[in-house]
């Protein structure tokens, strides 16, 4: 058991009965904690502290502002173990895969601290006689909102580009995810002054209810239909809206790589974290030519992998985070069997506690059908097959969304046409996953809106002022 605590103007256990919230173990159902709902007087008085701590936090040296990311940076690493082990108690995550989102996060943090201190604005070509230039300054007040399926690593990208740009942050994680957000922000708190950053539980009216709050920008990582309420709550209180929502991402297999290798990579896609990555592999194109070599590998790897409790440093796939969340799966699978689509692996709910689901490939499908349409977020593996790598590319660019797609080809001529045609805002080939330190990406249409990453996120979360200064004349 945790006992989870809010941190409002550097005071831990503000308001709140710890029972509002029930956390239960994805694997057994065991208790893991219950955490307080945050009121509306909680969101108010939190905003309150950030904006007065704000001021002090954004005249403080941008060197400063970096080490004490790198003071965080290592108490974060030293903490691992307990990170690791507070994910997999609240979402089933792998303990390995738990261990490695820390890292992530470890390193983001390094990122931030060495970015924001050379983060600035630039001089300007004016009159001799002037000074002219583009002065950088913190927004103010940021409000954070993040997701459950990583909760560290994403977490520290948006907590440590708006902390070393000299933002004040109230942050709310997910209420499926609450113990991370407690054990992470108690190592940020350990080396910020008071109000510099808040943490508030609890669930959905809570992120509503701050959004409504004066603040100078929501970032949101999370659901497109989450992120599209922020939006139009900004549009009304005049914060920025930075979001990265859900997304629909396309795999493309061309006919000239080895089925094998590709439904290792199509099953490393879609079956990590149990499908729960906002860059998941959502939907497989196939050519013909291949398709019956990777379907019968990617069926044989499904089969193979290795599910149960996160814990167990054996288990290759975890639960899912909930049982309401399982129920969102097989309920896109279930469909998609009812409009013809085939079950080659898993495909049903089994028996027992938890919220497990074995990871399924689905055979014929089409585009019509909510497994190749919407955000499935589960351990699913559709595959549809084509005749051509352009019907493939035609087909994946149809979509609601706009994050990514992955690419597998033998041909550099496709690789170029795939990434210039495909309207996402990241594009990989050869790999589902991966990618230098530091890229940044615009997620388009229902994917949300700015950058959520990289050097990128520092301009995000400043704004510019231009400055034009001119000597006073001689005489008056």
């Amino acid at each position: 058991m945790y006992e989870v605590q809010q941190l409002i103007d550097g005071v831990w256990g503000a308001g709140g009965d710890p029972s509002d919230v029930l956390i239960l173990d994805p694997a057994d159902d065991t208790e893991v904690t219950r955490v307080p709902e945050a009121t509306e007087a909680h969101v108010a008085a939190a905003v309150k502290a950030s904006r007065v701590a704000a001021a002090g936090w954004a005249a403080t040296p941008a060197a400063v502002r970096g080490a004490t990311l790198h003071r965080i940076a290592d108490l974060l690493e030293s903490s691992a173990d307990q990170l690791a082990e507070a994910q997999t108690a609240e979402m089933g995550r792998p303990i390995g895969l738990a261990r490695g989102g820390v890292e992530a996060g470890v390193g983001t943090l390094r990122q931030y601290a060495e970015l924001g201190p050379i983060h600035r604005g630039q001089a300007l070509a004016g009159n001799p006689e002037a000074i002219d230039l583009m002065a950088v300054q913190p927004r103010g007040v940021v409000a954070v909102l993040t997701p459950w399926n990583d909760p560290v690593a994403v977490s520290c990208g948006l907590l440590g580009a708006a902390l070393v740009t000299g933002n004040a942050v109230v942050w709310k994680p997910s209420e499926r995810s609450p113990v991370s957000g407690w054990l992470l922000a108690r190592l940020f708190a350990a080396h910020l002054p008071p109000g510099v950053l808040s943490l508030l539980t609890g669930g959905g009216r809570v992120g509503a209810a701050l959004a409504e709050q004066e603040v100078d920008v929501v970032a949101h990582v999370g659901s497109t239909a989450t992120g599209r309420s922020i939006a139009a709550t900004c549009a009304r209180t005049g914060a920025k809206a930075l979001l990265e929502n859900g997304g629909s991402d396309p795999l493309v297999v061309d006919d000239n790589v080895d089925p094998r290798w590709a439904a290792e990579q199509a099953a490393l896609g879609a079956f990590t974290n149990s499908g729960q990555l906002c860059v998941a592999v959502e939907r497989i194109y196939v050519l013909r030519g291949v398709a019956d070599g990777f379907v019968d590998a990617l069926v044989a790897r499904a089969r193979a992998l290795r599910v149960g409790p996160g814990r167990d440093p054996e288990t290759e796939i975890g639960p899912l985070v909930d049982r309401r969340q399982r129920a969102v799966v097989d309920t896109q699978v279930r469909a998609a069997v009812a409009d013809g689509a085939r079950i080659r692996a898993g495909g049903s709910v089994p028996d027992g506690p938890g919220a497990f689901y074995p990871p399924t490939v689905l055979v014929d499908c089409s585009d019509e059908m909510a497994v190749m349409r919407e955000e499935t977020f589960g351990p699913v593996a559709p595959v549809l097959v084509v005749d051509s790598f352009d019907e493939a590319l035609s087909r994946a660019a149809h979509s609601p969304y706009g994050l990514s797609a992955s690419v597998l080809t033998g041909s550099m001529t496709h690789a170029q046409q795939a990434w210039r045609e495909l309207p996402v805002g990241t594009v990989k080939i050869n790999n589902v996953f991966g990618g230098a330190p530091g890229g940044a990406a615009h997620p388009r249409r229902g994917s949300g809106s700015g950058f959520g990453y990289g050097p990128e996120l520092l301009d995000e979360l400043t704004v510019t002022k231009v400055v034009h200064i001119t000597a006073p004349p001689d005489r008056w």
